[in-house]
């Protein structure tokens, strides 16, 4: 099983688009047999959030996650084929995901009760690959956990594009958080005052600095739709 993540990118899209994606164009994706479809879309919703970061133009408006058995066989292409009639830009990436926080499994296709904020992490041109991947996975993951109100977390490590002319991203890092935490960073850190909260970012700050992951990066707000998963009759 191969897990590949799409991104779509609209200077234009609104909460009809959102509503698009995330109604026909997910029943379409279902009809190709996929054996997992999640959509995340910046909708009314989260539009607002504070952790908001932008650097690609036009920006990340959503994404399609895809569990296939070949990312390079016929449902990925018909599914690149489907979704790209609904971004200006469209880029496909093959990633290995690491799930330290599985996320809660909800109800096929009702949203997910929280902020699922999505990075796009690019590693720094003087820090090698091994390095990089250490202190991404071995040392900042249990900050990440520990200073945050999270609780949904899966790291996705970009193992190639798919697409021509995707922008390059080197991991794609998805967290939930409780719905309040889109207009509060106490809510969003898990923060029980002003201390604690100053606290919390310095350590994530100190963290993600490490690993380049503090600079350079599009932090992304969506709502969670989670239509078919892969692992729904997998054991506790």
């Amino acid at each position: 099983m191969e897990k590949v993540i799409v991104t779509l990118r609209s200077a234009t899209a609104g909460d009809d688009w959102a509503e698009q994606i995330r109604g026909p164009v997910s029943e379409q994706l279902l009809d190709l047999g996929l054996p997992g479809l999640t959509v995340n879309v910046r909708d009314g919703a989260v539009r607002d959030s504070l952790m908001t970061l932008t650097t690609l133009d036009p920006p990340v408006q959503g994404f399609v996650s895809l569990w296939t058995q070949q990312y390079y066989g016929e449902q990925v292409s018909a599914a690149l084929d489907l979704l790209g009639r609904h971004a200006e830009q469209l880029s496909g990436y093959l990633v290995t995901e690491s799930a330290p926080l599985p996320p809660p499994l909800t109800p096929p296709g009702e949203r997910a009760p929280a902020l699922a904020n999505i990075a796009l992490l690019r590693r720094p041109a003087d820090l090698d690959e091994p390095t990089w991947l250490t202190r991404w996975h071995r040392n900042h993951t249990q900050v990440a956990i520990d200073t945050q109100s999270t609780f949904g977390y899966v790291q996705n490590y970009v193992v190639r594009p798919i697409t021509a002319d995707a922008p390059v991203v080197h991991a794609i890092v998805e967290e939930l958080f409780p719905n309040e935490a889109v207009s509060s960073l106490h809510a969003f850190f898990g923060a029980a005052d002003d201390d604690d909260l100053r606290s919390r970012m310095e350590q994530m700050v100190a963290s993600t600095a490490a690993f380049g992951a503090n600079v350079n990066i599009d932090a992304v707000p969506t709502s969670r739709y989670v239509f078919r998963s892969p692992f729904a009759d997998a054991p506790a």
